[in-house]
């Protein structure tokens, strides 16, 4: 069990997007077991709850662990990162950035993980340039107010999400 290289990947994921999904497929190509890591952080106010964003995030990546031929796990987690880190057994952090201003903020949070936890390294992927711009923030907001997402997101996630939104609206009314 030593001898894998295990990686997290965490994020709130509500919704799951495609520039998530390639970060997974991208990141899985360098570990044996990549763990995705679904944050509660309810501070953001999710359209979706831990346990549905967890189930979708797993039906979304069946496919790429076939593909890729790694493992991955999906699971909810709350509390320090690397204490997560730890209980995983992994050695390497994965995020994904997409922008200048992502970096501000994964360079400090990268800065407080290493004086935590030397022994485990952050490792930074480049969002493609297809997925630079995809925030679960954006497709909430565009799906929100009627745009097209159809592009940003898998087909069952578009499905739940677009769905979500038709009920909250519905409630509201």
């Amino acid at each position: 069990m030593s001898d894998l290289r295990i990686g997290i990947y965490p994020g709130t994921f509500d919704p799951v997007t495609n520039g998530h999904l390639d970060v997974i497929a991208r990141a899985a190509r360098l570990v044996d077991r990549l763990v995705v890591g679904v944050a509660i952080n309810s501070g953001k106010g999710p359209l979706f709850s831990l346990d549905e964003r967890v189930e979708l995030v797993r039906a979304e990546t069946d496919t790429i662990a076939a593909q890729v031929g790694s493992e991955i796990v999906v699971v909810p987690f709350t509390g320090l990162l690397i204490d997560f880190a730890r209980q995983s057994s992994a050695r390497m952090i994965i995020r994904g950035l997409r922008a200048v201003s992502d970096f501000d903020y994964e360079f400090q949070m990268a800065g407080m993980n290493h004086r935590l936890a030397p022994d485990v390294e952050t490792v930074f992927l480049m969002a493609s340039e297809t997925n630079q711009f995809i925030s679960s923030r954006f497709v909430k907001e565009v799906a929100t107010l009627g745009g097209d997402v159809t592009s940003f997101v898998p087909k069952l996630t578009l499905e739940r999400t677009l769905a979500r939104v038709r009920h909250r609206k519905d409630a509201a009314e």
